[in-house]
C-alpha cells in the first residue's frame, strides 16, 4: 500500500475577516478583576482596622481599670488625711497644741473683755481697738 501527499496551496490573501470583538471581552474580563480586586481590598482593610480597634479597646479597658484603682487609693489616702484623730495626734505631738481651757475662751463681742485679756497678754504694749 502506497500513500501519496498532495500539497494544494491556498491563497488566503483575498479573505477578508470582520475583526473579532476581543478588546470588550478584554475590557469586561478587567472591569471584573477590578471589582473583585476591589471588594478584597476593602475586606483587608476592614479586618485589620478591627484589629486595631480592638488593641485601642484593650488599652482603653487597662486604662481604665489603673483609673480606677487609683481613684480608689486617693479615695483612701484622703480619708486617712482628713481623720479627726489623726489631726489631733499632729496638733499635740509635732505641734505641742493642748486643749484650750474655759479661762482662754475670749468672747469677740464684748470688748472690754477682750482688752483686759489682751493686756494680761502683752505686757504694756497692748493696742486699743
Amino acid at each position: 500500500m502506497t500513500e501519496f501527499y498532495t500539497s494544494k496551496r491556498i491563497d488566503n490573501s483575498r479573505l477578508n475577516r470582520p475583526p473579532v470583538a476581543r478588546w470588550r471581552e478584554y475590557a469586561q474580563r478587567m472591569a471584573w478583576a477590578a471589582a473583585l480586586a476591589s471588594c478584597a481590598l476593602l475586606y483587608t482593610w476592614q479586618h485589620f482596622q478591627d484589629i486595631q480597634l480592638r488593641y485601642q479597646v484593650q488599652e482603653l479597658q487597662a486604662r481604665h481599670t489603673q483609673a480606677v484603682e487609683l481613684n480608689q487609693q486617693l479615695h483612701l489616702e484622703a480619708a486617712s488625711l482628713t481623720s479627726p484623730m489623726r489631726i489631733d495626734a499632729i496638733a499635740r505631738n509635732q505641734l505641742g497644741m493642748t486643749v484650750s481651757v474655759p479661762a482662754q475662751y475670749v468672747p469677740a463681742a464684748d470688748t472690754n473683755a477682750r482688752n483686759a485679756y489682751l493686756a494680761q497678754r502683752t505686757p504694756a504694749t497692748a493696742v486699743q481697738p
